[in-house]
């Protein structure tokens, strides 16, 4: 009868235990010290090795030929747990015995020295499920238990264990096993049992095991159930109904082009393929906090990713997002997930995802509308930020009024020759930026593709804008005096500031004022702001 792979290559030594070296050392020093405590607690995620462990401890401190703290394996106590046919080690469900009366006939039976071991063990698995009454019974004899009898208990959810439980046992925390140990592993059992398979699946599945050895082998062995070839990562995506990176690299590329009608397109061939939506939108919000965090944090945050892409990937696609979008997108994607579990139709509420992705301006929410502004502020930033005579599209309410044409800008003329120190712009517009707020503050951009240059003549500085919007923008009243107090402070003398084109000419102009109409014209958020008013 075939047996599954999680079975098959559960440990039977401490040695064997993946990613779990310090809880292990431990148990093995106390086995070869004589040193062991009569309660253990082991807490983890699920498919970290806690049950293994227990059975491994079970059988350690039974074992008559111990060897360097592991269980040989091959003695009669060895055997007889193994098959499960000692009766002093006993493995107990706590989510189907979780009663009183449970308890209370398991401390009637611990007293009794063992009879064919020289320990009692009891192993209680997901000892969270007992009631109150039923932890309170098992206080005592943990407390004070005989001198043959041992508890090990385990679960998946510490907090739910009362203090006074934790508090008479030794307890060791199992982690996520790395992805890399997983994927080391599976290439292990895929050698033992003649499976072809390619690091680079052996990483997806590692991936998506969650930190948790036995569903990798589980999802292994569905994988190799369903090909007969060499097991490759399309192959597995295939298997599972996943998307897959690239595919979700495009998705999440459409959507930081706002290009809607391509990213539903590509929904309609995932789910046209049988793709499972819940799985592409948890590979969506892996990526989205892969980019969040490249964007938050440049260098710490390389060690931080999560794998579901290669780093390259996550750091090209995560500049074309902005902080607030990111922050949009995460919590977008996590009430859509959430809700499919109560959905009546999975693609429409995905579908429905994917445009609000896509068009911000569709909601007035907060989140949505300072996903608009932080894309503008980097824009600013980066001096990426230009208009066009396009109008934007429509949704029903703006109006469909040709786009006035805007007068082409003069070419320039040449810069004007600063009279100012080594380094002075650069220190006035570094103290300015902290002294304004976004998105004024982007403008002082010290570089040289900055919309914005100061250059010093006499008394006067004047900052000499790339274009109108620029102009418009930072001649204000409040913004020039705060240039010429930090130029003052920094020359010694008074210096006033000004706002200027390339050729030193102090007059606006009208450019930013038919832009603002052309605006007005076209943005729903105008007419929105009028109707208001």
């Amino acid at each position: 009868m075939y047996q599954a792979l999680y079975r098959k290559y559960r440990p039977q030594t401490f040695d064997d235990v993946v990613g779990q070296q310090a809880v292990t050392q431990t148990l093995k020093n106390q086995l070869i010290n004589h040193r062991m405590s009569h309660a253990y607690l082991f807490t983890g995620s699920r498919g970290t090795g806690k049950t293994s462990s227990a059975k491994i401890l079970a059988k350690a401190v039974n074992c008559e030929n111990p060897q360097d703290g592991n269980p040989c394996n091959c003695c009669a106590a060895c055997r007889a747990i193994d098959a499960g046919s000692c009766m002093d080690v006993l493995e107990i469900d706590a989510a189907s015995n979780n009663g009183v009366d449970n308890v209370r006939d398991l401390r009637d039976d611990a007293v009794y020295t063992p009879s064919q071991v020289k320990m009692r063990v009891y192993i209680i698995d997901e000892v969270h499920m007992l009631s109150l009454s039923a932890f309170n019974a098992l206080l005592k004899i943990i407390e004070e238990p005989p001198e043959h009898l041992l508890f090990i208990l385990a679960t998946t959810e510490l907090h739910k264990v009362p203090a006074t439980i934790l508090s008479r046992c030794q307890r060791f925390s199992f982690r996520r096993i790395s992805q890399d140990d997983i994927a080391a592993r599976l290439q292990y059992v895929a050698f033992q049992e003649d499976i072809s398979l390619e690091p680079s699946a052996a990483r997806v599945l590692a991936r998506l095991a969650d930190g948790g050895l036995r569903d990798a082998l589980s999802l292994l062995d569905q994988c190799a159930s369903a090909t007969s070839g060499e097991l490759t990562a399309e192959r597995v995506y295939a298997c599972l109904g996943i998307a897959g990176i690239q595919e979700c690299g495009k998705l999440m590329a459409c959507i930081a082009d706002h290009d809607t009608a391509g990213a539903l397109s590509l929904l309609n061939r995932f789910y046209a393929e049988g793709k499972d939506l819940g799985a592409l939108l948890d590979e969506m919000a892996c990526l989205t906090r892969d980019y969040m965090i490249l964007k938050t944090a440049p260098q710490e945050g390389i060690g931080m990713l999560s794998g579901v892409a290669s780093d390259q990937e996550v750091q090209e696609l995560s500049r074309r997002f902005s902080s607030g979008e990111l922050v949009r997108m995460m919590s977008l994607i996590q009430s859509t997930a959430a809700g499919f579990t109560r959905s009546t139709s999975r693609r429409m509420d995905a579908e429905l995802c994917i445009v609000n992705l896509c068009r911000p301006e569709l909601q007035l929410d907060g989140e949505s509308l300072n996903a608009r502004l932080t894309r503008i502020e980097d824009q600013i930033r980066s001096g990426n930020l230009a208009f066009s005579g396009k109008a934007p599209e429509s949704n029903g309410t703006v109006s469909a009024e040709p786009a006035p044409e805007l007068p082409e800008e003069p070419e320039p003329e040449p810069e004007l020759v600063s009279q100012a120190p080594v380094g002075f712009w650069t220190e006035v517009a570094e103290q300015v930026r902290k002294a304004l707020q976004p998105p004024y503050s982007g403008f002082f951009a010290p570089s040289s593709n900055s919309p914005l240059q100061g250059v010093l003549q006499g008394n006067r500085i004047l900052l000499v804008c790339a274009n109108d919007f620029t102009r418009e923008m930072i001649n204000k009243p409040e913004i020039l005096e705060t240039v010429g107090l930090k130029a003052s402070a920094i020359l010694g003398r008074k210096v006033t500031a000004v706002a200027t084109d390339r050729t030193g000419r102090e007059n606006t102009g009208g450019q930013m004022e038919k832009l603002l109409q052309f605006g007005r014209a076209h943005s729903d958020i105008f007419k929105i702001k009028e109707n208001n008013e």
